[in-house]
């Protein structure tokens, strides 16, 4: 009689198809679903009774700013508590590898805000290889990575804005493929974000050519989500039929003010798309603030393109910022998604010196009302003193709109979640549970099936992981048990840092990762690659 390392006794099982569940058992050895069913003399190292709980497939956060926090966090709680066993990285075009050590240097700069300072990690890297090899068995959660663009438009070209020359070209174009061949699943882009946004679409078609003769997918936080966002989605589904590439929407919203119920004509021209052309699928948070850095929301183009120090040189320069402010405060820059500024959107969520943490919680416009300047002033004063390192979250969104996104049969689920500074979005600690909590028990948006492989099964499939995502015999053991009745997010934006209830168990490639609600400190992660022999 085989004995398995694990075993899952009277649990509802869920099994990632989108078929109803059914009560059963699941056997676990080396890493492994090995049986399912009725396993009545089944012996085990370890059988733990799930009666009244759902067991399902892992869940994926298809869009994460993980890249540091993993390195100097391995164990991953905020999303480990969740049911998180694969988070994906190397998002918005900004990431360390491929990177020499002027990009390392500069994209810290510029990320500090998403990932962090952490004096323990040695930065001693500069292939995708190397990189991915940080988290090979070495984090709770699995690793998935994308290649990002404007890491790679630093390294060749920095953060000029101008069309590459042929020679450049031909070397970002290598770089993606070194980097997909070395591991990654994909490749991602910023267009708001410095210097992806100097980039032309015959850029990105290129770019994405390699990515898709190897298996990837493109994964673009394209150029707005506010005036003129659903011409911005057709831009990059254009690209992405030249290229012949699959895309994958990240944070895929409607969210700026003119953007009210324009989710259903964003629905409808991707319904229309011809999948044999271009295969499309989505990711969103099921909330309405965002949350990015303020010297994103702030600066314009022309004042990005000398890297970090440039950026803090024109933030002092005051013909510069008399200029700045105009732009941002009457046309609307691209950070803003070209809607002119309303400060009392912007709430500051984290910075970096004991000094200003007193506006933490506070919106722009509150600053600027206690200091007796105006909006602008008070943002440029922060970031100067700040030294760019300024959180935000951005109080924008339309229900109606996230509603009909999470909806398509091509969704998935990503947090966006920074989890540095103070007052953090909680999305990072509760998204999952939301959806399994609001959206699904008890405004019955979802069957239990359907959220399931909403949360996993699509996602695993856009990875190019046919291994995982499945409860099946011979797939991977990343599985989640929670309790349909008493599962909840608790995470909120005054208390951002607090993990969900009724989640009891978790396990990653068949290792308890979460046992009885607690983490284990076990850490079997792997760095989840594309089966290139196919």
């Amino acid at each position: 009689m085989t004995e398995f390392d694990l075993l899952f006794k009277n649990g509802m099982i869920i099994d990632g198809t989108g078929s109803p569940g059914f009560v059963g058992d699941v056997g676990v050895s080396n890493g492994r679903i090995q049986k399912m069913g009725k396993l009545l003399d089944a012996k085990a190292k370890r059988t733990i009774d799930i009666r009244g709980h759902m067991i399902a497939p892992g869940f994926v956060d298809m869009h994460t700013h993980s890249d540091l926090m993993l390195l100097a966090y391995p164990k991953a709680e905020p999303k480990i508590m969740q049911g998180v066993t694969t988070e994906v990285i190397g998002q918005d075009g900004l990431s360390f590898a491929p990177a020499n050590r002027e990009t390392m240097e500069n994209v810290r700069a510029m990320t500090a805000g998403w990932n962090g300072e952490h004096e323990s990690i040695k930065f001693d890297w500069s292939s995708v290889k190397e990189f991915l090899a940080k988290f090979d068995g070495h984090t709770s959660p699995n690793v998935a990575f994308c290649v990002p663009h404007g890491t790679v438009r630093l390294t060749v070209m920095g953060s000029e804005n101008r069309r590459p020359a042929k020679e450049e070209m031909q070397q970002m174009r290598r770089l993606v493929r070194q980097g997909m061949m070395e591991g990654a699943v994909g490749l991602s882009t910023g267009l708001s974000y410095v210097p992806a946004m100097f980039a032309d679409n015959d850029e990105l078609i290129q770019l994405c050519e390699e990515t898709a003769q190897l298996g990837g997918y493109f994964s673009p936080h394209h150029r707005s989500v506010g005036k003129g966002a659903l011409e911005s989605y057709a831009e990059m589904v254009d690209v992405c039929k030249k290229a012949r590439c699959p895309l994958h929407f990240t944070h895929c919203v409607m969210s700026f003010p003119g953007n009210e119920g324009k989710a259903v004509e964003l629905v409808k021209m991707l319904n229309a798309i011809d999948r044999r052309e271009v295969d499309v699928t989505v990711d969103s948070y099921c909330y309405l603030p965002g949350s990015t850095t303020l010297a994103s929301i702030v600066l314009p183009p022309w004042a990005t393109t000398e890297g970090a120090a440039g950026m803090l040189a024109s933030l002092a320069d005051d013909e510069k910022c008399r200029r700045m402010r105009h732009e941002v405060e009457v046309e609307g820059i691209a950070g803003y998604h070209f809607v002119p500024m309303d400060w009392n959107t912007l709430e500051i969520s984290s910075v970096s010196s004991k000094e200003n943490q007193r506006w933490v919680g506070k919106r722009v416009s509150e600053m600027a009302k206690e200091l007796g300047i105006e909006p602008f002033e008070a943002a440029r004063k922060l970031l100067l003193e700040e030294k760019l390192n300024v959180n935000l979250i951005v109080h924008i969104g339309h229900e109606d709109n996230v509603r009909t996104v999470m909806t398509q049969p091509y969704h998935t689920v990503g947090s966006d979640g920074i989890m540095t500074g103070q007052k953090p979005h909680p999305r990072a600690w509760g998204v999952f549970a939301r959806y399994l909590a609001k959206y699904t028990r008890e405004e019955h948006m979802f069957t239990w099936q359907e959220i399931v492989r909403h949360m996993s099964t699509v996602a695993y499939r856009r990875l190019g992981q046919y291994d995982r995502g499945i409860i099946r015999p011979g797939m991977f053991a990343d599985l989640v048990v929670f309790d349909p009745e008493r599962v909840r997010d608790t995470a909120t934006f005054e208390n951002p840092r607090q993990y969900p209830e009724g989640i009891p168990y978790v396990a990653v490639n068949g290792v308890l990762v979460k046992d009885n609600g607690a983490h284990t400190g076990a850490l079997p992660g792997r760095v989840l690659k594309l089966d290139l022999a196919q």
